[in-house]
């Protein structure tokens, strides 16, 4: 097939023990597996690091930090990220988004810009917004 494309990664398995699937069911155990990809359609698969802090909202701010998910090297592309902020007045938030397109770097290399707004959490609830610039892909 012309369109066929080939993922290579690595799997992981976590939690569960090592008993059949159908006595794992039955007992109502379960596990889960990780896929760490490393190439995706033959191209190299990379990453970037983020972090910040976000608005000042109901007198406190947050802080993240955490690694986007993996996208292809070489190709026009953004990448989906993910994390938890720091506990703060009892509470943390979820960031979640998507990064902006890659912004080529003199000398090589690329970063993403991004930018949200987090879960509304709290004990009075609110949000915060949040935004910044990867760090060179990884």
């Amino acid at each position: 097939m012309d369109d066929e494309q080939w993922v290579y990664g690595l799997v992981v398995e976590q939690g569960g023990s090592r008993e059949t699937e159908s006595e794992s069911e039955s007992q109502g155990n379960d596990h889960t597996h990780e896929i760490f990809l490393i190439t995706w359609d033959g191209r190299l698969l990379h990453t970037h690091g983020f972090s910040g802090i976000t608005s000042v909202d109901v007198g406190h701010r947050h802080a993240y930090s955490a690694l986007t998910r993996p996208a292809p090297s070489g190709v026009p592309h953004t990448h989906a990220y993910e994390t938890v902020t720091t506990l703060n007045d009892g509470h943390r938030h979820r960031i979640s988004g998507r990064t902006g397109p890659a912004i080529p770097l003199p000398g090589g290399g690329h970063i993403h810009y991004f930018r949200g707004v987090t879960t509304v959490d709290g004990r009075v609830p609110h949000r915060h917004t949040y935004s910044g610039r990867t760090g060179k892909e990884q």
